[in-house]
């Protein structure tokens, strides 16, 4: 169904949900001139924090590591060990809530508790590598002081403090002495991980992305690069914090769903194309599309009362119209309106696609590699938005194929499994 010249694809222009409308050329050179402010610490929308993780040290073989991996709503212990052909091996895994989910603690309660989940595995190693996806900021000795919580972990106490050291002072109050400890963000952990894929490859150049509930982007950059730390030899990883660009085109859909958020006017390239976000979006966009009177009387009453949909829901209408109109409305909507909810999720998800072709095309970029197609660019991809959106990688590797071959940059893009798990270990094990 070709829906030019009609009310339908005016709507969608008007609301700047065309993937068409976004200049590909110009959002590039912004996304990549942000990323070069923020690395000189000038004003930018990208923090470009630093690691001090670089990739050019060989993983340890047969040297167990603690892994811990706190992001969300449970923390997670585990032992990884790597064989000599750098095959990770997870053993001793546990999953625990969050400390700080469910109640407001002290610093003393919050580290008391990880040290409870750390007991059973404490003496397996002496090095403890720590997954932590909290706004960080990462110190030379790979400490991290947190900047502030997010995902309404409630420890106010240890905002402001170095974690790592926390954490190795309450294991040393225990006999737990001679522990060394590294954080890192799970999206440094997701490169990582395409480290032994990407020497076996030889490929030039490492990408980490994670599109799932929310979505970050990390890359490999020259010290020599980075204005902020004056180091003039070698390479680290850069967290780009990506999720906060601010310069993508908002029509009044985006203005209105911001405004729903607890942070407006933050984190609005995430609000854009990440899984938290999309259903919401959508919900929105389904209620003014009704407004317009681009249903029929009956289904716009239907759509209007409909509870906000999630992302799942917006996959299930793509993946399938007919079921999703049983499942949520019992068959109500006629073909023609039911087509006018597939439009619009169609094109929300092909403008989240192309933006984060956009976004992983310009770290791409930034880096200079892949220019010999024996050589690419590495990128390890993670996340639930990115692999089970109906349709979302193939459109969104469609989109990062026309912009990287027009600059002649050669891609592999790699699904490695517990991707932040074994990064997180991979972090520990060059680090010692």
């Amino acid at each position: 169904m070709n829906i030019e010249n009609t009310p339908l694809h005016q709507f969608l222009q008007d609301n700047k949900l065309l993937a068409e409308q976004l200049d590909t050329q110009a959002l590039l050179n912004a996304f990549i001139d942000e990323m070069q402010k923020g690395l000189n610490a000038e004003p930018s929308s990208l923090a470009m924090l630093a690691s001090h993780i670089g990739i050019d040290k060989d993983i340890s073989a047969n040297k167990p590591v603690i892994v811990l991996d706190a992001g969300g709503t449970n923390l997670r212990v585990c032992t990884v060990v790597f064989n000599d052909a750098g095959v990770a091996s997870v053993e001793n895994f546990s999953a625990y809530m969050m400390p700080g989910i469910d109640q407001e603690l002290s610093a003393d309660q919050f580290y008391d508790l990880i040290c409870d989940y750390l007991e059973p595995v404490i003496t397996l190693s002496d090095t403890i590598s720590f997954c932590f996806s909290y706004p960080t900021e990462i110190s030379e000795n790979q400490d991290g002081k947190l900047l502030y919580w997010t995902k309404e972990v409630k420890v106010p106490e240890v905002v402001g403090e170095y974690v790592g050291a926390g954490l190795l002072a309450a294991l040393a109050k225990r006999g737990h002495t001679d522990k060394k400890i590294t954080l890192l963000n799970d999206t440094v952990a997701t490169l990582l991980a395409g480290k032994a894929y990407g020497e076996q490859r030889q490929c030039d150049g490492y990408v980490g992305l994670i599109l799932g509930t929310g979505t970050n982007t990390a890359y490999v950059e020259s010290n020599s690069n980075i204005g902020k730390l004056a180091v003039d030899s070698g390479a680290q990883i850069i967290n780009i914090e990506s999720g906060n660009f601010d310069q993508l085109p908002l029509g009044q859909i985006d203005t209105l769903h911001d405004q729903t958020t607890s942070n407006p006017g933050q984190y609005l390239l995430e609000k854009m194309i990440s899984g938290r976000y999309l259903g919401p979006t959508a919900s929105i966009a389904f209620r003014q599309a009704a407004q317009a009177e681009l249903f029929s009387a009956d289904a716009r009453a239907i759509v209007e009362a409909a509870p906000e949909f999630n992302s799942a829901q917006l996959s299930q209408l793509l993946a399938n119209p007919f079921e999703f109109n049983q499942t949520v409305f019992d068959g109500q909507l006629s073909e023609t309106d039911l087509n006018v909810l597939l439009h619009i999720a169609t094109a929300l998800r092909d403008r989240a696609a192309k933006i984060t072709a956009i976004n992983v095309a310009a770290t791409a970029l930034k880096m200079g590699c892949g220019k010999n197609p024996l050589h690419p660019v590495c990128i390890n991809a993670d996340g639930s938005t990115y692999f089970k959106l109906t349709g979302f990688q193939n459109t969104c590797e469609a989109y990062l194929d026309d912009i990287l071959s027009a600059q002649g940059v050669h891609f592999v893009v790699i699904n490695t499994d517990n991707a932040p798990t074994i990064g997180t270990a991979i972090a520990g094990v060059i680090r010692s």
